[in-house]
């Protein structure tokens, strides 16, 4: 997530990570209680903590892993290529948003508070970021996201040309480091290690699992122990960390991946146990619900889109996974939210992140709604 001005030295934030936050403890506490619940209810929340692991943190570890680890390799300068980039600027602005995760978008918003970018740009990588929620589709339904991510960028780039075009839409950015905001780690931690050592062994289940590989048979008891056990360890680094979501930019690749990924885990988690509980202790038709009022389901997932944040767009596309929801939702849904990057956007200038959030709304619902009257078998 680099930014084209951090070759200056920075004042970051100081670091409060270490101490249990309260609120982050009692989450990660009932969670590691319903884990340990005797009978139905505790082996349930082992298979579902396992799942959440294999299938999508160990994935999102890896994406990380190779995205800060090439981007500190090559030490590359984003903000100077994006002011460079003159006509360029708004499809690379979107090409960065479509990246997995919320780092390309943070880094075009850092780039627009340095007078690197126009707003045209800032509304084109909002336009076309998925947020963390991408990780989620990318890892359970490929076939999906290949057509979400895509359609994202194309909508994101023609987005920021237009309102590039807007005489009327004249932003001021406050030069603001968006680096200072985020506090520093510092060096890696034993635990960030241990974290990646998990995570490997987690992304082979998850692959051979994608492969069609029966791997409860070849894997046994090594599955629930690394997947209950990077669950565990993504609860401790999550409730033990001052940080929002978004790592700081002059932070280690490896403590970055964990701090992030840990972050993911336990969205991902919580909608795991919250979809699966309902069907099974709850008794709610969870399908017929959703059907009832099935008009309002794309409107619905460009709302929570508005919504700062990846918490709530893992929630849609966790619904969408589990055919609760139909393709237009999560295409309404993915087009309209803005993920982490919308807190530095806030912070830098307010205007500017309430105009872009509602210029990604319209396009948001034009397309949920072609596809939900027009291909409303679409995906499902």
């Amino acid at each position: 997530m680099s930014v084209s001005d951090i070759d200056r030295p920075i004042a970051v934030v100081p670091p409060r990570i270490g101490p249990f936050r309260p609120r982050r403890l009692i989450v990660a506490l009932i969670f590691l209680a319903l884990a340990a619940a005797p009978g139905d209810l505790g082996a349930l929340t082992r298979e579902l903590m396992t799942d959440a692991f294999v299938q999508v943190s160990a994935f999102v570890a890896a994406t990380l892993i190779i995205f800060y680890g090439a981007e500190k390799l090559f030490n590359f300068n984003i903000g100077a290529a994006l002011k460079n980039a003159k006509g360029w600027q708004v499809p690379m602005a979107a090409l960065l948003g479509a990246t997995p995760g919320c780092g390309g978008a943070v880094v075009v918003v850092a780039a627009y508070s340095s007078g690197n970018v126009g707003f045209g740009a800032v509304v084109a990588t909002l336009t076309a970021t998925m947020g963390d929620a991408a990780f989620l589709l990318i890892a359970t339904r490929p076939d999906a996201a290949m057509v979400v991510l895509p359609l994202s960028f194309a909508v994101g780039i023609i987005s920021g040309w237009v309102v590039d075009r807007l005489p009327a839409i004249s932003m001021t950015p406050r030069t603001t480091n968006a680096a200072d905001m985020v506090p520093r780690i510092g060096a890696t931690r034993a635990r960030d290690w241990l974290f990646a050592a998990i995570a490997l062994p987690g992304l082979v289940i998850g692959v051979s699992q994608l492969a069609g590989v029966d791997v409860a048979a070849v894997f046994g008891p090594v599955m629930p122990i690394v997947g209950v056990g990077g669950s565990i360890l993504g609860l401790l680094i999550w409730s033990t960390s001052s940080l929002k979501a978004m790592t700081n930019i002059n932070d280690t690749p490896v403590s970055r991946m964990a701090e992030e990924t840990a972050f993911i885990s336990v969205w991902v988690i919580g909608a795991y146990l919250a979809y699966d509980y309902l069907v099974a202790y709850g008794g709610f038709d969870l399908a017929s619900w959703f059907q009832s009022v099935a008009p309002l389901l794309p409107l619905l997932g460009v709302l929570v889109g508005l919504v700062p944040g990846c918490g709530p767009q893992v929630l849609v596309t966790t619904l969408y996974i589990n055919g609760l929801v139909p393709f237009a939702a999560l295409l309404g849904n993915a087009i309209s939210n803005d993920g982490d990057a919308l807190f530095p956007a806030i912070a830098i200038d307010p205007r500017a992140a309430v105009w872009a959030t509602v210029y990604s709304t319209i396009p948001a619902l034009i397309l949920a709604y072609g596809f939900y009257w027009l291909a409303p078998g679409f995906m499902n």
